[in-house]
């Protein structure tokens, strides 16, 4: 093929553009680390960190509700059709995929300030929602930009390299406490179940404002600019043998360098496979909240307290439900709190089989509670405990693909992982999401545990057997091959 000549004008604007872009970086670079940056850092990303749990958490909060005044005028209450109708977002996560990679070329800050101000957009327009196409149309735009998880590469590379897993643990657990934000607001804002759209106004106000403290006071990650310069400062020559390197070492990103690089290290396409079966479990992060609310209906049922099903579900939506999901943060919050601790000391293999432990115990536990109508704030622990254990198995295994991946690429080879993420929710909602809708609602407990047990035994025995530790490795100097 040919290569492309520049003319001596748009070679000297090429090299204007690039001398500009240097500039900015040594200046970013240059400016002076105050005392405490670390500590006010770990600040503002908790805070956004809260709206991304928030966004991500709030519709399973809400499942119940949303689907018994949304669908009832189409004659439905069915959460499965609400979940299948979850499949129109789809698309739109495909898109996100080339989305991400952008960061390891334009930098984490920008897309983080982003994703944040674009979640809050998204909690809004559901606030605004007055019919099930104008929900879609948020919710889907919230599927788009939660994903991205750009916090977590911050602080991934922000933190020093023995505290990592202790400090994103602690970032994380106080942003999964923060969820009981939500349950705060259901019991301040509804008197009924239909009153469930005022339970998004405020946590959009706080993605909003999230995304300009974050635009205002952070800077960029050393890591990111170190990258990038290195890059920047490198000949035409010396770049074109970037691309064309097996090693990738000096690529800036993208999903085809991605792609190649995956592609040449085991370790890598080893944890994908891992966490590929692993969220196959992931129906019951979907359907805590059903399960409690179906659960304290039916025993209420059973005690004689309603004659039907909806009276029964709208009591225990203002009342056991509301009081379970404060106890939820706070479940999920201390998983998320400890498995650092296990994960820096013991190392990250001791903390997913740990976590994946926790997470099929507490299912049974909190599902059987709900049944047979225990405390609620002892069925909402437990539920936390399962859901956040769930997700502490993936962050850790996507801690461990950052940890084998160098920083040029780290970014776009995370957002890779979405690719056996998805093969997870294909199963979920081929398998599960059907079952729920032809059994009832009644039968998610059990069809939960039916894929979650299966799936994390496959998960645990691929990373105990074909993965190597990564447990205090330097991610400035990380390439690979350590682990080849």
């Amino acid at each position: 093929m040919k290569e492309k000549v520049l003319t001596p004008e748009k070679l000297e604007k090429k090299q204007a553009k690039i001398q500009k872009e240097i500039a900015r970086l040594e200046k970013e670079k240059a400016k002076p680390r105050r005392s405490g940056y670390l500590a006010y850092l770990i600040l503002i990303i908790c805070v956004v960190y809260i709206t991304d749990e928030i966004a991500s958490q709030i519709q399973a909060l809400m499942k119940t509700e949303i689907a018994t005044d949304l669908l009832a005028k189409y004659g439905e209450s069915s959460i499965g059709v609400l979940d299948i109708l979850g499949i129109i977002a789809f698309p739109f996560q495909g898109i996100s995929l080339l989305y991400k990679p952008l960061s390891d070329k334009y930098g984490r800050k920008t897309f983080l300030v982003i994703n944040t101000f674009g979640m809050g957009v998204a909690l809004f327009l559901i606030y605004l929602s007055g019919n099930l196409v104008f929900y879609i149309i948020g919710s889907t735009l919230a599927a788009f930009f939660v994903p991205h998880d750009m916090q977590v590469v911050y602080i991934t590379e922000s933190a020093p390299p023995r505290h990592r897993a202790k400090i994103y643990s602690l970032v994380k657990g106080v942003a999964t406490f923060g969820i009981m934000l939500v349950p705060l607001f259901r019991r301040m804002f509804m008197t009924s179940a239909s009153e469930w759209r005022m339970v998004y106004l405020v946590p959009a106000i706080m993605g909003v404002a999230a995304s300009l403290i974050a635009l205002f006071s952070l800077r960029e990650t050393d890591a990111f600019i170190e990258s990038r310069l290195k890059y920047l400062n490198m000949t035409d020559e010396e770049k074109d043998n970037a691309k064309k390197s097996k090693d990738l070492s000096e690529s800036q990103g993208g999903l085809v360098a991605a792609m190649k690089f995956v592609a040449g290290h085991k370790q890598l396409k080893w944890l994908y496979a891992a966490i590929a079966f692993g969220t196959m479990g992931v129906l019951v992060t979907m359907q805590y909240q059903t399960i409690i609310s179906y659960g304290y209906a039916q025993s209420y049922l059973v005690q004689g307290l309603y004659s039907t099903i909806e009276s029964a579900l709208d009591a225990a939506s203002v009342g056991a439900v509301t009081s379970a999901l404060f106890a939820f943060p706070i479940g999920s919050g201390l998983v998320q709190l400890s498995h650092g601790f296990v994960s820096d000391k013991w190392g990250r293999k001791a903390a997913i089989i740990s976590m994946a432990a926790a997470t099929v115990i507490s299912l049974v536990i909190f599902s059987a509670g709900a049944e047979n109508a225990w405390n609620p704030y002892l069925v909402g622990l437990f539920s936390g405990v399962c859901v956040g254990s769930f997700w502490a198995c993936t962050d850790i295994n996507t801690m461990m693909v950052g940890e084998s991946s160098p920083t040029n690429l780290r970014s776009s080879i995370v957002s890779l992982q979405m690719f056996a993420l998805g093969i997870g929710y294909v199963v979920t909602y081929c398998v599960g999401i059907p079952l729920i809708t032809y059994l009832g609602n009644s039968s998610i407990p059990a069809v939960s545990l039916g894929l979650a047990v299966p799936s994390l035994i496959v998960f645990l025995l691929i990373l105990i057997f074909k993965t190597k530790e990564t447990k205090g490795v330097n991610l400035e100097s990380v390439t690979g091959e350590e682990y080849d």
